[in-house]
């Protein structure tokens, strides 16, 4: 259940900051970028608990995993249902408007702070 209750705060909390995020970098969001932002964070608070990778692999990695998060994330909201929340389509190298390595670059880099909190936040809750 503290399980639970850790990643339930996560989610939410990490939902309301990359909504806060996308309303500072381009003065608006989208209610999915909640539910995205939440899972990412969800996702690289499992990635930061690693013990076997080093902090610049788990940076990659959680790079990697937004920038999926984001691609299936367009293809449903962008393309499938036609939301227009985001569109790439100007960026190089995009793929298919939803992804580009300008934002995955970005996504990389971003994972580092975040996985840095996570580490320091479960040691607290451990009491380490």
């Amino acid at each position: 259940m503290r399980a639970f209750l850790i990643r339930f705060f996560i989610f939410i909390s990490g939902g309301l900051t990359y909504g806060l995020i996308e309303i500072l970098f381009r003065g608006f969001t989208h209610w999915s970028m909640l539910i995205a932002g939440g899972l990412c964070c969800v996702l690289l608070h499992i990635i930061s608990l690693a013990q076997s990778m080093r902090i610049w692999q788990k940076c990659v990695l959680g790079g990697t995993v937004i920038t999926t998060v984001e691609f299936i994330a367009g293809a449903v909201l962008n393309i499938a249902l036609g939301l227009a929340v985001w569109d790439y389509s100007s960026q190089p190298l995009n793929l298919m408007g939803q992804i580009c390595p300008l934002f995955s670059a970005a996504w990389t880099a971003l994972s580092l702070p975040a996985v840095l909190i996570f580490q320091k936040t479960d040691r607290l809750l451990q009491g380490r």
